[in-house]
């Protein structure tokens, strides 16, 4: 009888012990379950099958409580980027309404470039949404096409801007869809023009197959990047600090961010360098074709 006992009471305790763990990470995932997701499991003890799941589960946690923060932040961003022209066009139209002596031309004027950069942001938005989700038809592409393709329609505004714009290499084929990686090499290249110097800048376009790998490298002169900001530059609206949001060909914001989408979409990798003079090289990677 009192083996009996003692066999059920250590069970019990046994029981107990080898279960606590698993309590932990169920009362974990409830709290996660009502959208809580700061709180941890940090199981104590010893490395075993119960430590390893907690830990895996804690990464969980992380990686979601971050993907929700920046969704906030993308949507806080984008609400706060379309509300601008949104707000000037609303002035301008009431402006017409209660001064019917305003010269209409300019108010005209002014309200077609506030929708224009309201349409601008729209169609950005699409654009990175659908280079999130990776859903398009697959083909052949070559960059190196696609690159003197976008020098040749970007030429006009180098020139205006006294930037020599040059394109250098061979033949880059890769595959995933022509539309979106024109767009990506056309970001690129206009960045580059627009965040440069004043004037006698520089933008070099470089294509390249390496066995397995496609690299498309884009470098511009420009005014020293600090590299604490260099991380930021490929998140939703932000602009490096000799960015001037009044160019009119300074977008809105979503250059990069829509370049880092399309880029993890077709499975590379994108980095950013700032050169010691000043300028940022931008390389891109992506699996190639025979």
């Amino acid at each position: 009888m009192f083996l009996l006992i003692f066999g059920l009471l250590g069970g019990w305790l046994l029981a107990g012990r080898m279960l606590a763990p698993l309590i932990r990470i169920t009362d974990a995932t409830r709290t996660a379950t009502t959208g809580s997701l700061s709180h941890r499991i940090r199981l104590p003890g010893r490395r075993d099958e119960f430590r390893e799941l907690a830990d895996a589960f804690d990464t969980m946690l992380e990686q979601l409580e971050s993907h929700v923060a920046e969704q906030r932040r993308f949507a806080a961003n984008a609400s706060h980027e379309l509300r601008t022209p949104l707000a000037i066009s609303r002035a301008l139209l009431d402006v017409a309404r209660k001064d019917p002596t305003r010269d209409r031309d300019e108010l005209i004027e002014r309200l077609h470039a506030a929708n224009t950069r309201a349409i601008d942001l729209i169609e950005a938005l699409l654009l990175l949404s659908r280079g999130d989700r990776g859903n398009f038809t697959r083909e052949s592409v070559d960059l190196s096409l696609l690159a003197e393709e976008a020098a040749e329609t970007l030429l006009p505004l180098a020139e205006q801007r006294r930037i020599t714009l040059d394109v250098t290499g061979g033949a880059a084929p890769t595959s995933g869809s022509a539309e979106l990686l024109s767009r990506m090499v056309t970001n690129l290249v206009q960045n580059a023009i627009v965040h440069n110097l004043p004037a006698d800048g520089a933008v070099t376009v470089h294509t390249e197959a390496h066995r397995d790998t496609t690299v498309l490298q884009v470098e511009n002169t420009g005014h020293p990047i600090p590299p604490e900001l260099i991380p930021t530059l490929v998140e939703p609206f932000q602009r490096g600090t000799e960015r001037v949001r009044t160019d009119e060909h300074a977008g809105v914001g979503l250059g990069l961010a829509i370049v880092h989408s399309i880029v993890r979409a077709h499975h590379g990798t994108l980095d950013l360098v700032p050169s010691p003079n000043g300028g940022l090289l931008v390389t891109i990677r992506l699996p190639g074709t025979p």
